[in-house]
C-alpha cells in the first residue's frame, strides 16, 4: 500500500478526523499518540517520534529501571516508521477513528531490534534470502466473563439468561446465545483486514477459539493476531462483558492458548513440507527438531507472564513434554492430518497472552535453527504426553528468565539488544510480583502463624 493509497482510504472515510498511530511494546501493548487528521501525511512520511524505551516498558508500562535505552542515552526518541498495513478502522469509540501501525528505526533508517515488529521482520527476511518463504496462521482462545465479578464469573448467556455449562465443547447451541458479540467481531475483523475463519465453543465456560487463516506475510499474521486481540476486548466491552486472553484465568478449567500452524513455500508457492507422503520433508522434520531444541531457551517468549506458567501444567490441554507427534494434541509440536499439500506443523506451547510477534519470532527462530543445523529428528510420541518420558518443558517463571537471558540456542538467531532489553523487562515484572503480598497470603498466614 502506498501514501496516495492511505489517501485515498480516508478519502472514502470521511467521517473520521482524527487517527491512532502506534508500535508494539514488548508485552504486546500499542503504545502510541492521538493525532487529527492534517498529521496525517507526517507520519506516512515517517515524521513521528517516540522514545525507543516506549518498547521496553514493563506489563504496567513503567520505564525498566537501569536500562541503557532511558537515562544512559539520554531517553532518545526514535524515528517512527509507517508499516505500509491498510489504515484499521476502529468502530468501537465515541467517533470513528483509525488505526495506523507504526515500527521503530534508528535516525539512520536502520532496524530497531527493541521493537517486536523489526525483530520478526528481522528473522522472516533470513528466510526469504535463502528462497523460503514461512506460511502461518494464528488460532486464539480467549474468555468472556462477567464485568466488576471477583473471582472471575462466566457470563450468563444473554438468551436465556441461564449460567453457562462447563466442559460444553463445540456447542452451536453456545455460539448461537452470543451470536450478536460474534457478528460483531467478525465485522469488526473484516473493517480490519483480519481474516477470521472459524469459531467453536472450548472447554471452558464461556471459552472461545477463532481461527484466522493462514498466511504468506508472517508480519501481516502478527498484526492481525494483535488487532483481533484487541478488537474482541473492545467488543465484549460493549455487551457488558470483559474478554480475557489471560492463559489461566481459572485455577480448575482450561487455560487459553495461541497454536500458530507454519509451513514453508518456495518462491513459486509449492509447500517444502510436503513430499507427497503422510511423513512430510526432510524439511519439516528439521523445522520441527529445531523448534524442539529451542522450546526451553524460547519459553520466555511464550510463557511470558506470572500467570502464562499456571496453563502448562499435566493433564491441561497445554504441553508440558518436549516431543511431537502425528495427530497428537499432547505434544508440544503435532502434525496434522490432511492431503499432503496442507503439510505443515502446529505449535501448541503459547499462551492467548503472549505477544504475537515474539510468539512468531520463536516459531520461526526454531525452525531456522533446525533447518540450518540439518537437525535430526527423533521419533514421534504416540500415547499420552504427560505420561511420557521425554524431556520436560520449562515449568516456571524464574527458569525461564535465566535461560532467555544466559548463552542458549537463540542467540545466534535474536539480537543482542533484544535478548538485554527483554529479560531485563521479565525481571522487573518478576520482582515487582515478589514483592508484593497477596490477599491470599494474609487470608492464610495473618492470624494463623
Amino acid at each position: 500500500m502506498t501514501v496516495e493509497t492511505v489517501l485515498a482510504w480516508f478519502d472514502r472515510h470521511p467521517d473520521i478526523t482524527g487517527f491512532q498511530a502506534a508500535i508494539v511494546d514488548h508485552n504486546g501493548e500499542l503504545r502510541g499518540k492521538r493525532l487529527p487528521l492534517d498529521q496525517l501525511s507526517k507520519v506516512l512520511s515517517g515524521g513521528l517520534r517516540m522514545p525507543f524505551s516506549a518498547c521496553n516498558v514493563d506489563i504496567w508500562g513503567q520505564d525498566i529501571a537501569d536500562s541503557p535505552w532511558v537515562f544512559e542515552t539520554g531517553d532518545g526518541d526514535g524515528k517512527c516508521e509507517w508499516t505500509g498495513r491498510e489504515p484499521a478502522l476502529i468502530t468501537w469509540n465515541h467517533e470513528n477513528t483509525a488505526l495506523i501501525p507504526l515500527q521503530m528505526v534508528h535516525e539512520d533508517n536502520r532496524p530497531f531490534y527493541g521493537d517486536p515488529r523489526q525483530l520478526l521482520s528481522r528473522i522472516v527476511q533470513r528466510f526469504h534470502d535463502r528462497g523460503w518463504y514461512p506460511v502461518v496462521a494464528t488460532e486464539l482462545e480467549f474468555y468472556l466473563t462477567k464485568r466488576d465479578a471477583f473471582p472471575l464469573t462466566p457470563p450468563h448467556s444473554p438468551v436465556t439468561g441461564a449460567a453457562l455449562q462447563a466442559e460444553s465443547v463445540y456447542s452451536l447451541t453456545e455460539l448461537d446465545h452470543f451470536d450478536a458479540f460474534l457478528t460483531e467481531v467478525y465485522a469488526a475483523c473484516q473493517a480490519q483486514g483480519v481474516p477470521a475463519d472459524s469459531a467453536i465453543v472450548e472447554s471452558g465456560a464461556g471459552q472461545f477459539e477463532i481461527n484466522l487463516l493462514h498466511s504468506d506475510d508472517p508480519l501481516k499474521a502478527a498484526d492481525d493476531a494483535l488487532l483481533f486481540k484487541r478488537l474482541v476486548k473492545r467488543i465484549a466491552q460493549a455487551h457488558g462483558m470483559v474478554a480475557t486472553f489471560m492463559a489461566k484465568p481459572y485455577a480448575e478449567r482450561s487455560g487459553s492458548g495461541m497454536h500458530v500452524h507454519a509451513s514453508l513455500q518456495d518462491a513459486h508457492g509449492q509447500n517444502l513440507f510436503d513430499d507427497g507422503t503422510d511423513q512430510g520433508s526432510a524439511l519439516l522434520g528439521q523445522a520441527i527438531a529445531g523448534i524442539l531444541a529451542t522450546l526451553n531457551d524460547s519459553a520466555l517468549m511464550l510463557a511470558p507472564h506470572r500467570n502464562s506458567w499456571r496453563r502448562l501444567a499435566p493433564g491441561s490441554h497445554a504441553p508440558t513434554r518436549i516431543c511431537w507427534g502425528y495427530e497428537n494434541r499432547t505434544a508440544a509440536v503435532r502434525v496434522p492430518a490432511g492431503t499432503a499439500a496442507a503439510r505443515r506443523l502446529e505449535h501448541r506451547v503459547a499462551g492467548a497472552d503472549a505477544n504475537p510477534w515474539l510468539v512468531l519470532s520463536a516459531v520461526l527462530s526454531g525452525m531456522w535453527y533446525g533447518l540450518q543445523s540439518q537437525l535430526d529428528l527423533p521419533p514421534p510420541l504416540t500415547g499420552n504426553a504427560y505420561e511420557s518420558e521425554h524431556p520436560a518443558l520449562v515449568n516456571d517463571w524464574t527458569t525461564a528468565i535465566q535461560r532467555f537471558a544466559g548463552d542458549n540456542t537463540l542467540t545466534t538467531v535474536l539480537p543482542a539488544d533484544f535478548i538485554q532489553m527483554y529479560s531485563a523487562c521479565k525481571r522487573q515484572e518478576y520482582q515487582v510480583f515478589e514483592a508484593n503480598v497477596s490477599a491470599f497470603e494474609f487470608d492464610t498466614y495473618l492470624e494463623t502463624v
